[in-house]
């Protein structure tokens, strides 16, 4: 029987649902048309009835010698007969003229399939959905029961059309008896195909009913789960929490996801962090003896493994072998590389001791793979058990005719291992024998090599290698010309810094920003504007724009060498392109016109900061403090210091407090200074050695005594360690003044002021 389908998804072609999709096209134990029904029959009386107008069937004896007195004619004829004639139109006019000659008693099952097969007709004729659906209303008002196939075939078409309002009704319409599992499957499908998902999960509740006449079939729980996992990255009407209701539900009736959705469910819940939602669907499958696979176990233990919780990981992978879910390489892989990342080399090898030993103790023996070998190895160099990471590789040679063979990614891990711990060394005897063994070294091999190098003080070394190994045909990368543009700018050889930048580009090697923002820092902080401009040009010409850093670094640079006009040249550029100078921009900016005594530059600068919506920092204020105090304005840096306690969201700190200090002792303002300590223990600002060395300077020059004694005090209850600053300052004035004893206690950590001066 040719039905039109709605397209199916791909899960229902596996092989275990191929009984249950001939049962979505047609219904189970329906007695529909049989193959040994007589054809000469059907075909005698399609020949007559076509060959017959129709006005003239009721007339014709023939016909109704054929049709009617025949015993074998049955109702399922009558519909292969019907649905061979070449119009609906004309199957219709069948119907009609069955219905006004068939006998009482085989009249009610007759008419329901013929008037199938005229469905059929009119949807293969295309016909549009308010005509199929007049089509079903004069079915219902002559009273012709719909056969099942006609409900399904009505509801899928009228889905496809997304008129599933239809669908809805013809499913309302239906006797109770006639609504099986069949038929609701197609229903849900139609709705949730249609993100109809409320009227589907009605029509759900009752097929999960636990005393329901018609309840969920493996099919069902394959459209419902397919339905919900092809909406991952939308939203969702279904929580998470009803989700695992869900599983729940269909569990209790013997209906699992298959291994595919479950695996694609927990995956679901893990990535948006709620390792419980997909630990509680996993034990709610195993309660119900579900018949699990690695694969989906694998994908908890990943979550649980990212998230540190290996108590849970030990509790679910024995779990597996009590529930017998056969762990694969993967399952031992996923536990050892978890470990590994979270510096677990110890427990990973413990695992992997396991894994290799379940032969000799009757557990599961999962052979090791290159991949679960290079973990490890690469989990024990990250501990600094490099030797150890080595002796693996004798385990690897004895498994290789199991393809279990030491590849360029085992050397790697092996020398990057031992280059951090400083044995350049036996990097490079590594390097020598993976060449001898036939592993072929790659570029990765060469960075990590140059780069151990380098980390460790031996450009030249570095280079030599670099040399060498090139010369030999083994291709650079730009990470290689980065990690030694890098290393020279660090020890500030800039010189050679652009020559391996030149030589980057000659060797046709294309920079990434990153190489050029690290020399164009270098530059700056050496004060080679002229080199860091030109670098600068190259960045842009390479397609590349500047980043905020980059242009802070500039102006920096820039107000360093005191060339003020470049450097609100490039504030100019940055606001040209749209980018919004920062408070680093503005703070630089602020320093420098303040050292230089261009107060009122300054303070225009500190107004366009403001306007520009940044809050200026405790930096910006300290620098004004620090230049007005400098130039010896010391009045005007208090003002800018009241100005900054009384704001409320930024408070000075240590630095601003030493800077005042220190130039309020030094302008013999020693009272003042005084109070600012005392402020600072109100506002609890820790004082360090510097705030009292500038507080000693101060009373000696007036001699207080009392109050040093006092601060000598507050010293050792703070545990602030006195410098040799502090001693010399000491050592000199309470020698004058024959208090030396003092000076011991205060040395030995004893108060000092409560003994008479």
């Amino acid at each position: 029987m040719e039905m039109i389908l709605t397209k199916q998804p791909k899960f229902l072609l596996k092989r275990r649902h191929l009984p249950l999709l001939r049962h979505f096209c047609t219904e189970h134990k329906s007695p529909l048309p049989q193959v040994s029904e007589s054809s000469i029959i059907i075909t005698q009386a399609l020949d007559v009835l076509l060959q017959t107008p129709d006005n003239e069937w009721t007339s014709s004896p023939q016909i109704k010698n054929l049709l009617f007195s025949s015993t074998s004619l049955s109702p399922q004829l009558f519909f292969q007969i019907t649905r061979r004639f070449p119009s609906s139109s004309r199957a219709l006019s069948f119907f009609n003229f069955l219905q006004s000659n068939l006998p009482t008693e085989a009249n009610t099952s007759s008419l329901s399939y013929a008037y199938q097969a005229v469905f059929e007709l009119a949807i293969r004729e295309r016909m549009s959905p308010e005509s199929l659906f007049d089509l079903y209303k004069a079915c219902k008002d002559q009273n012709i029961p719909l056969s099942i196939n006609s409900a399904t075939l009505l509801i899928r078409f009228f889905g496809k059309v997304s008129m599933y309002d239809y669908s809805l009704l013809v499913y309302n319409e239906l006797d109770n008896n006639l609504r099986n599992t069949h038929v609701r499957n197609v229903l849900i499908d139609v709705l949730l195909r249609c993100d109809h998902d409320r009227d589907a999960f009605n029509v759900l509740d009752e097929m999960l009913d636990r005393e329901s006449q018609f309840p969920v079939n493996e099919l069902t729980g394959d459209i419902v789960f397919y339905a919900l996992m092809r909406r991952e990255h939308v939203k969702n009407s279904v929580t998470d929490e009803e989700l695992v209701g869900l599983v729940s539900k269909f569990a209790e009736h013997g209906v699992f996801p298959n291994a595919v959705w479950l695996t694609q469910l927990i995956t679901r819940f893990c990535r948006k962090g709620k390792t419980d939602e997909a630990w509680d669907v996993l034990h709610v499958l195993m309660k119900f003896d579900a018949p699990l696979e690695a694969a989906s176990c694998n994908a908890l233990l990943n979550a649980l493994g990212r998230e540190g919780d290996f108590k849970r990981m030990n509790q679910l992978f024995t779990e597996m072998k009590e529930n017998d879910i056969e762990p694969s390489v993967v399952t031992f892989g996923t536990i050892i590389n978890r470990l590994c990342k979270l510096y677990r080399a110890d427990e990973a090898l413990e695992v992997f001791e396991k894994m290799i030993a379940g032969k000799e103790t009757a557990e599961i023996s999962v052979e090791p793979d290159v991949i679960i070998f290079n973990t490890l190895i690469d989990g024990l160099c990250k501990v600094g058990k490099q030797e150890e990471a080595l002796g693996l590789i004798e385990q690897m040679r004895l498994r290789l005719q199991k393809g279990c063979m030491p590849n360029a990614v085992t050397y790697n891990c092996l020398i990057n291992g031992f280059c951090k711990s400083g044995n350049i060394e036996k990097g490079l005897e590594l390097f020598h024998l993976m060449k001898q063994e036939g592993v072929t070294p790659n570029v990765v091999t060469l960075n990590t090599l140059v780069d151990g190098m380098c980390r460790h003080g031996r450009i030249n070394s570095a280079v030599e290698f670099f040399q060498e190994v090139t010369r030999k045909g083994l291709c650079a990368n730009a990470v290689t010309y980065t990690i030694l543009i890098t290393a020279f700018c660090n020890v500030n050889n800039f010189q050679e810094a652009i020559k391996w930048f030149d030589d980057m580009s000659r060797a046709g090697c294309s920079a990434d920003s990153v190489v050029y923002f690290t020399l164009i820092s270098g530059l700056c902080q050496a004060g080679r504007m002229n080199d860091a401009s030109l670098v600068v040009s190259k960045l842009k010409e390479a397609g590349f724009r500047p980043d905020i850093v980059c242009y802070n670094h500039l102006i920096s640079g820039f107000c360093k060498k005191k060339m003020l006009d470049k450097a609100y040249e490039v504030l100019r550029e940055m606001e040209d392109i749209g980018m919004t100078p920062n408070s680093v921009t503005y703070n630089t900016l602020i320093s420098f016109l303040s050292k230089s005594g261009n107060f009122s530059a300054a303070r225009r600068v500190l107004k366009k900061m403001v306007k520009e919506g940044l809050v200026p920092t405790v930096v910006t204020y300290g620098a004004l403090i620090h230049a007005f105090c400098v130039n010896g304005h010391v009045d005007e840096a208090m003002k800018i210091f009241k100005e900054l306690s009384s704001s409320s969201n930024v408070s000075p700190n240590t630095v601003i407090y030493n800077i005042l200090i220190d130039s309020l002792c030094k302008n013999n303002q020693v009272e003042l200074a005084l109070s600012l300590m005392e402020e600072m223990k109100v506002k609890e600002v820790r004082p360090n050695t510097n705030t009292y060395n500038a507080m000693f300077k101060g009373l000696r020059q007036k001699n207080m005594l009392d109050k040093a004694f006092k601060l000598m005090d507050r010293m050792i209850e703070h545990a602030c360690h006195p410098d040799y600053i502090s001693m010399e300052i000491l050592t000199e004035w309470l020698s004058e003044a024959g208090q030396t004893e003092k000076l011991k206690k205060f040395v030995q950590g004893y108060a000092v002021s409560a003994a008479p001066a």
